[in-house]
């Protein structure tokens, strides 16, 4: 049984597989960020895949990829929910699988041209499956994607006013699957070793192939700014001014609450306000530490700072619901001087951090790391907040949401259907603080703000807060060291200014799922109805590999010869 349990750690592609996905992943997000990265580190796993002699070795180093892929996203998840993290990663690795067969069989040398063209199509389509996949909030949400590595270049991100974050995603692996081709051009015994002279092409194909390969490297890498160019932002029809608080570390509740209000305070009376008036002051997620329903006292005290302010406050409050079984939900607040005007119960929930997931079966997590000693109730879907006031002029629609939210695009998308002019998150990520958690978190505001042409701002309680225009550029950024309060004046458009993407919604992932469910009926039909012989063997005959390993097969006369 031991051998059995360790003989897949005995192949040293797999576990080459498995740092091809984890260290991209490591480099291309926050912290590092190195977003350039992504345009090509994905070919040293494309090559290990193409040198898989047969499908069942692919599938095995995209299960390896795949798990090195999801543990270095969710790395800094480690103090949440502890082994929890390798055990998502040795679970839904196998999502991978489909893309490392979808290369093996497209780009392993020599590429033909409907193969080259089936390459364009369904590489790109099979990596949407494990995003797609990962969008269901029970299996951690779509963070991670691919896509999201670009948050800090508008000009690439007007893709996703096309297509949402997916078609970003589309555009790297296209950029990912040319620079392969180029690869195995020129060097086809790094993608095929083994296979010898059947990988090598004619010269005149070669270069044909190369200049295919450097063709869509350069279409994906022009597509954004060209999204960019046609598509200009919407005019503006009003401006706003926004007041993020963020109080910094504070672990007691009661105090967490003063904090907030100490720093709004500080703010009103200086000359902050004098300069820059903001129609709205945001709190981060749980900054009030009681239900203001039913504290009195407590919400007389935001009240009067709201008049003091001259602006409506967005507090956070963790609920405790009435009834024998109780229950809490995590809910924002809109307060101004004459009482809540409204309010937003947070719908997804984390998985592990607010619920556990099939709690019968893996309650276990709670002894060995922080993971939810019970579960919370979520809400019933988006729902607008109106903010009054002088500083704002007439009412504005703000669309509210919390913390892991920001993940879902299409929780964005229907508030901007709802006619929200601005989208703000609250969030509270200190369990993470000092690692890449919250700068990830923070990113996806450009995202979101790129996707549905709107303002984005987060305000975190320790970080980090940050706001971006309706294009995903940066305007200003509170990083985990900071507290205080920054103000950012931002240009709206009208509600009913819609994206190529509000109105089409995700049919980029769509159109993923449904060519990769056309291949995969077709590569079903071509191995019962039309078999053919496995690449490199010659004379008619069927090459043979290694059932685990996937390397070649020496021939009988080779076993005789090494015998003799």
């Amino acid at each position: 049984m031991r051998g059995k349990l360790l003989r897949p750690f005995r192949y040293p592609a797999r576990r080459l597989a498995f740092l091809a996905g984890g260290v991209p992943a490591v480099l291309v997000f926050p912290g590092p960020s190195l977003w350039y990265l992504a345009w090509f580190a994905l070919v040293p796993a494309m090559a290990l895949f193409t040198g898989a002699g047969t499908t069942r070795e692919a599938i095995a180093r995209g299960w390896w990829f795949g798990a090195g892929y999801l543990i270095a996203i969710l790395q800094w998840m480690t103090p949440e929910i502890g082994p929890g993290v390798v055990l998502i990663g040795g679970i839904f690795g196998c999502m991978y699988s489909p893309f490392a067969v979808a290369v093996s069989r497209l780009l392993r040398p020599a590429v033909t041209l409907p193969r080259l063209l089936a390459a364009l199509a369904v590489v790109p389509a099979t990596w949407l499956i494990p995003e797609w996949i990962r969008s269901y909030q029970g299996l951690g949400g779509p963070w991670g994607l691919y896509g999201a590595s670009q948050w800090q270049h508008p000009a690439v991100l007007a893709l996703a006013g096309v297509g949402g974050v997916w078609l970003v995603s589309v555009a790297l692996l296209l950029a990912n699957t040319g620079l392969t081709l180029i690869l195995g051009a020129f060097r086809p015994d790094l993608l095929a070793p083994g296979a010898g002279t059947a990988a090598r092409a004619p010269a005149g194909r070669r270069v044909a192939l190369a200049a295919a390969g450097a063709a869509t490297f350069a279409a994906a890498a022009i597509s954004g700014p060209l999204a960019f160019a046609l598509t200009p932002p919407f005019p503006a029809v009003r401006q706003v001014s926004v007041a993020l608080v963020q109080p910094g570390i504070v672990h007691d509740p009661a105090r967490r609450v003063d904090a907030s209000e100490t720093l709004t305070r500080q703010f009103t009376a200086g000359k902050a306000l004098a300069k820059d008036h903001p129609g709205l002051i945001v709190w981060g997620e749980s900054s009030v530490a009681y239900d203001l329903a039913v504290s009195p006292g407590l919400l007389a005290g935001i009240e009067n700072l709201s008049r003091q302010a001259g602006a409506e406050i967005l507090t956070s409050q963790d609920s405790t619901l009435p009834g024998p079984d109780g229950g809490q939900e995590k809910v924002a607040v809109l307060v101004s001087p004459s009482g809540i005007q409204g309010r937003y119960v947070k719908t997804r929930l984390v998985p592990f951090g607010e619920y556990i997931p099939f709690r019968q079966q893996l309650g276990w997590l709670t002894r060995v790391s922080k993971a939810a000693s019970s579960n919370m109730i979520p809400g019933s879907g988006a729902r607008m907040l109106t903010v009054t006031g002088q500083a704002v002029g007439a009412p504005l629609e703000v669309g509210v949401l919390i913390c892991f939210e920001s993940a879902f695009p299409d929780m964005s998308r229907v508030e901007t259907a709802q006619g929200a002019q601005l989208i703000v998150y609250q969030s509270s990520t200190s369990t993470f603080q000092g690692t890449w958690g919250p700068d990830q978190h923070a990113s996806l505001a450009a995202i979101r703000a790129a996707e549905t042409g709107r303002p984005v701002v987060q305000a975190a309680l320790t970080g980090d807060s940050a706001a971006f225009d309706a294009r995903g550029r940066l305007l200003s950024w509170l990083g985990q060291d900071s507290r205080g309060v920054v103000t950012v004046t931002l240009a709206l458009p009208a509600a009913s200014a819609r994206t190529f993407y509000d109105q089409a919604g995700d049919y980029v992932m769509w159109s993923g799922v449904a060519t990769t469910a056309f291949a995969a009926l077709v590569m079903l039909l071509r191995r019962r109805y039309f078999p053919v012989n496995s690449t490199g063997a010659p004379g008619g005959r069927t090459a043979e590999y290694e059932a685990n390993t996937g390397d070649r097969r020496a021939s009988a006369s080779a076993r005789r010869a090494n015998r003799a």
